[in-house]
């Protein structure tokens, strides 16, 4: 896979919270930068395909009955 080089702004305090945790675990600046986008990204795309299937649900008439709503609130009480 080709890696481009970007250049992002932070605040002193993020950068230095950062190189004090690479130190502390031994791994590269990029390296934990890197890992903390794929988390951000995989968590954005797995709560945007959730909203694309629920607008999908919404679009196609598939809602709960009011006795599974209740079911379902019930459960949580």
């Amino acid at each position: 896979m080709a890696e481009d080089t970007i250049t992002v702004r932070m605040d002193a305090e993020k950068q230095a919270a950062i190189d004090a945790l690479a130190r502390a675990t031994d791994r590269d600046r990029s390296l934990l930068i890197n890992d903390a986008v794929d988390a951000y990204l995989a968590l954005h795309r797995w709560q945007v395909a959730h909203i694309e299937e629920g607008l999908r649900q919404a679009d196609a008439g598939e809602f709960a009955t009011d006795k599974e709503v209740t079911a379902a609130y019930a459960r949580w009480r």
